[in-house]
């Protein structure tokens, strides 16, 4: 079903539930898994980064850690990402990478907004479901340890 399956990681909550739903369907479907980071270029950073230099080198910095972590988690689980950091609005990052690693599902962490954040930010699910032609999966799964370790280890052992 699923071939190549793109998450959009950013170490949240919501990222790392995204992270666990999405290899477990990758493990089912025989995926290969693509991973990426954005560090959000918004207005705010680049104010930020005129009143104190460095700002969004250290915002880099802070995400390269996230990437590595999202890879290391993937790797424990017997994958071999493709894994890229990129710096800008995270719904046309996610829209491009999809398009350019000819993803066929998109998974992300959903995160509940107020109205106001919505409309000070702009919605990236709307942004994708309208930009992307692959299949997009809000997650929302909560999936404990224990759960995710039996079900990982179903998917490691051979089918009778």
């Amino acid at each position: 079903m699923y071939q190549r399956i793109l998450l959009a990681y950013d170490g949240s909550i919501e990222g790392r539930l995204a992270l666990r739903e999405g290899a477990l369907l990758a493990r089912r479907c025989g995926a290969r898994i693509f991973l990426l980071s954005i560090v959000a270029g918004t207005r705010g950073l680049q104010i930020a980064e005129a009143v104190q230099a460095g700002c969004i080198a250290r915002g880099e910095e802070t995400y390269k850690a996230v990437l590595q972590e999202g890879i290391a988690r993937l790797k424990a689980l017997g994958f071999d990402p493709v894994a890229k950091l990129v710096t800008g609005e995270p719904g046309r990052e996610i829209a491009a990478f999809a398009s350019e690693v000819r993803a066929d599902l998109v998974i992300v962490g959903h995160r509940k907004q107020g109205a106001l954040s919505r409309w000070w930010s702009g919605s990236t699910g709307a942004y994708l479901t309208d930009q992307i032609s692959c299949s997009v999966l809000f997650s929302r799964s909560i999936i404990d340890d224990e759960a995710f370790q039996i079900e990982a280890q179903m998917l490691r052992e051979p089918a009778l």
